[in-house]
C-alpha cells in the first residue's frame, strides 16, 4: 500500500478544517487517496460539531493512517492545542500552523508520507508571530535545506486546462522588475522541465515564455527588458534542448487554442501568471511547489475567514490538490 499524504492543518481559524472534513466525507464517492491531518483532534471535532457533520475522527500514528482512512479521518497530533474559533485567529494559530507544516515535511523525509499537502495559512497572522518568510513556498525551501543550502523553490499553479509559473513571486511589481534576470528565468524553467519530466510523466515538456512588457516589448519600442533579459533566456533554454517559445505577448497566450501549444507558461511576475489560471480554473487549480526534494501541493485559495465554520467552503481545490499529490508521488516512485 502506498504511503498516505500528510495534510497540514493550515490556519486553524480558516476554512482548512471545513474543507478537510468535507473532502474526507467524499472519500468513497471520489476514490480519494488516503491522507491524514496533522493537527488538534479536539479542535477538529469542535469544527465538525459547528458544521453539523458526523465525522469519525481517530488520533493515530502516521503508520496507521492508511488502514484507518476508510472508517475514520486520521489525525496525527503535533502537540499543539488550538483554541482559535472560526474566523477568529488567536495566539495558538501561528504555532499550530507552523508545527503542522514542519511535521509534514519531517514525515515525508522519514518515509512516513508520500507527499505534503498544505491547507491555507494566514500570512498576516504568522507575521505578527515573527514569521519571516513571504509565504509557504519560501518556508518549505528552508525546511528542505535542513540547515544546508536552500533549493530554489518554484511556484506552479496547475489545472487540467492550464499550468503557469511566475518567475518572481510574492513581491511588488517594482521589486519583481528589479529581481528579474536572464539567469533567474533559466533556472526557473530548468526546474519546471525537470519536475514535469519526473513528477508529471512528460517526456519533453513544452514551455511558453511570456514577455514582460505589452506585446513582448515590440522589438524594444515598449521597453528593452524582453530583448535584453527574456530573449537571451529563451536562447539558452533552446540550447539545452528544451522545447520553448518566446518571449510571447502575454495577452494572446491564454486563450483555448494557444493553451494547446504548451504544457506550462513561464510568466515574469505573480499576477501575469495567476490572473489567467484563476480565470480559467478558479475551482480546481492547485498550487504546486517545484524544485524541492519532496512533493508539495495546496489548494489555490486563502483562509476565507468570512465563511469559516459556515458550511459554505468549497473543497474542490483541496480535493484536486490531494489527487495531484498522489499522482505525482506515483509518477516519482
Amino acid at each position: 500500500m502506498a504511503q498516505p499524504l500528510a495534510l497540514t492543518s493550515g490556519e486553524p481559524a480558516g476554512i482548512g478544517p471545513d474543507i478537510t472534513l468535507a473532502a474526507w466525507l467524499r472519500r468513497r464517492e471520489l476514490d480519494l487517496p488516503p491522507f491524514y491531518l496533522l493537527g488538534d483532534r479536539a479542535a477538529l471535532a469542535e469544527r465538525a460539531k459547528t458544521l453539523g457533520l458526523a465525522v469519525e475522527l481517530a488520533e493515530v500514528s502516521a503508520a496507521e493512517a492508511s488502514t484507518t482512512f476508510a472508517r475514520a479521518l486520521p489525525v496525527v497530533a503535533t502537540g499543539k492545542t488550538v483554541t482559535a474559533r472560526p474566523g477568529q485567529p488567536d495566539g495558538t494559530s501561528a504555532d499550530a500552523a507552523l508545527a503542522s507544516i514542519r511535521q509534514a515535511v519531517a514525515d515525508v523525509a522519514a518515509g512516513k508520507a508520500s507527499a505534503v499537502v498544505t491547507n491555507p495559512i494566514a500570512k498576516n497572522v504568522l507575521y505578527r508571530a515573527g514569521f519571516r518568510h513571504p509565504g509557504h513556498t519560501e518556508f518549505l525551501a528552508e525546511l528542505a535545506a535542513n540547515g544546508g543550502r536552500a533549493p530554489q523553490p518554484v511556484m506552479m499553479l496547475w489545472s487540467p486546462a492550464l499550468a503557469v509559473v511566475p518567475v518572481t513571486i510574492h513581491v511588488s511589481v517594482r521589486e519583481a522588475l528589479a529581481q528579474l534576470t536572464t539567469d533567474l528565468i533559466v533556472s526557473t524553467a530548468r526546474i519546471v522541465v525537470a519536475d514535469m519530466k519526473a513528477r508529471f510523466s512528460l517526456a519533453a515538456p513544452r514551455l511558453a515564455i511570456a514577455g514582460l512588457n505589452p506585446h513582448a516589448g515590440e522589438d524594444g519600442t515598449l521597453g528593452m527588458e524582453d530583448v535584453e533579459i527574456v530573449a537571451p533566456a529563451v536562447e539558452i533554454l533552446r540550447r539545452d534542448g528544451i522545447a520553448v517559445r518566446g518571449p510571447l505577448p502575454a495577452d494572446t497566450m491564454f486563450h483555448a487554442a494557444a493553451r494547446k501549444t504548451y504544457d506550462c507558461a513561464i510568466c515574469m511576475y505573480h499576477d501575469q501568471a495567476l490572473i489567467p489560471i484563476k480565470t480559467v480554473a478558479f475551482e480546481d487549480a492547485v498550487n504546486v511547489t517545484l524544485g524541492l526534494p519532496f512533493i508539495r501541493t495546496s489548494p489555490d485559495h486563502g483562509t476565507a475567514f468570512d465563511i469559516a465554520g459556515t458550511g459554505k467552503a468549497n473543497p474542490s481545490s483541496l480535493i484536486a490538490a490531494l489527487r495531484l499529490a498522489a499522482r505525482m508521488a506515483a509518477a516519482s516512485s
